[in-house]
């Protein structure tokens, strides 16, 4: 009767040991699937955002058009020859003062003093040959008188009386032959002349010469156009600035407005200006169209000189003390975001934007609408972002785009 249960006991052994090493086996393979999908849900699991915010603070706008220019004197005249020859005599350099009809350069006059004394010479010769037709004529009329009292009495014949008249008629021609002459020589040597006075040139303005563009000696042809020989400004305590303003910027610029500007040669001081005209005239250089705003500048200390290159600065509009949102929270939004629409226009320089106001880990899309921008800063007119609030202006955990720096986009002078 013991033999039955000894058999029994020792058969299920290695039984109890196949499903020990099941059980055992299945444990690891719910440990390793359980492992491996933990990994595979940290890997995939969305990072939390942490975000770089911004206050909404009460801010001065100032909204501002730059554009650089070159300044130069109101009034500038080129002093040209307008006969050609060699330069005899200068009476005038760089930076030298002249008056108005004051002598400056002279041209070697010799082949105009003997064009004159040609011309004098043909006008004395027609003079002549004008005197010696008159006396034909008179010669003439008296024949005539003698034929035609001959004729009456029947001492002559007809044809005698019309050879006289037609003499008559010939000598008339030949007088008035004669003036013609007599004016063509006299236009003749006044042209000879006037050659003659352009050998001297004269300072048609009061001003300083700020350039000269001959030595004596030189030769100079006016063959085409007037040469150069000087560049007189008049008054260099009145200048002006020329400046490129963009075609975006210049329905903003009006007449009368104030601007500023530095140059290179004065580090950090700013000179002053007003703006005296926004010329129509367009000008295209590789597709980017400018227009002309000349500044009026006064120069009473002779600092400025002609040349000089001018970064402009035009301030437009201004705002004191209001609510300003940073630009980059304007451009900014949260990884995998969709908008519900762009930009909207509300009236004159208003528009509806999107903010993400930062309250705890979550960014809440938040409606305002913006005015005037420094390129900085832009006013917020309206919305439910208000003053002391965070918004957002990018990301610091590096998985989402990085919003542009406040700097970007939007420069000077935009409206947002």
């Amino acid at each position: 009767m013991d033999t039955l249960p000894r058999q029994v006991h020792s058969m299920s052994e290695p039984m109890l040991a196949k499903r020990v090493y099941l059980a055992v086996g299945v444990l690891l393979v719910l440990v390793f699937g359980g492992v491996g999908i933990w990994r595979w849900r940290a890997a995939h699991k969305k990072p939390e955002v942490a975000y770089k915010t911004a206050a909404i603070e009460k801010r001065n706008i100032t909204a501002k058009v730059t554009a650089s220019g070159t300044l130069s004197a109101t009034i500038t005249v080129q002093v040209g020859a307008q006969v050609s020859g060699r330069i005899a005599k200068l009476n005038a350099d760089f930076n030298t003062p002249v008056k108005k009809g004051e002598l400056i350069a002279e041209l070697d006059p010799a082949l105009y003093e003997a064009a004159v004394a040609q011309a004098q010479a043909n006008y004395d010769q027609a003079l002549a040959g004008l005197s010696k037709s008159k006396a034909s004529a008179d010669l003439a009329k008296k024949q005539l008188v003698r034929t035609n009292a001959l004729h009456e009495q029947s001492l002559s014949s007809q044809q005698d009386l019309d050879t006289a008249a037609s003499a008559v008629d010939t000598a008339n021609a030949d007088v008035q032959l004669q003036n013609a002459n007599v004016e063509q020589a006299r236009a003749q040597l006044n042209q000879a002349r006037v050659n003659l006075s352009y050998t001297k040139i004269f300072s048609p303005i009061d001003g300083v010469v700020i350039s000269r563009s001959v030595d004596v000696g030189q030769t100079v042809a006016a063959s085409l156009q007037a040469p150069v020989l000087f560049t007189i400004a008049e008054d260099l305590r009145k200048m002006q600035v020329d400046t490129n303003v963009s075609e975006g910027d210049v329905g903003r610029l009006k007449e009368g407005m104030k601007a500023f500007f530095t140059v290179d040669a004065f580090p950090g001081k700013r000179f002053h200006g007003t703006i005296a005209q926004i010329r129509n005239a367009a000008t295209n250089v590789q597709n980017v169209v400018t227009y002309d705003a000349v500044i009026k500048v006064d120069n009473d200390e002779l600092e400025l000189r002609p040349g000089m290159t001018a970064n402009v600065t035009i301030v437009y509009a201004q705002r004191k003390e209001v609510d300003a949102v940073p630009n980059a929270a304007l451009r900014f939004h949260p990884p995998d975001w969709q908008a519900e629409g762009g930009h909207h226009k509300k009236h004159g320089e208003e528009e509806a934007r999107t903010v993400f106001v930062v309250e705890g880990v979550a960014a809440k899309p938040t409606k305002v609408e913006t005015g005037l921008t420094d390129g900085l800063y832009t006013e917020l007119t309206g919305g439910d972002a208000h003053e002391g609030e965070a918004v957002a202006v990018d990301t610091v955990d590096g998985n989402a785009p990085k919003a542009a720096s406040p700097m970007g986009g939007g420069g000077h002078g935009r409206m947002f």
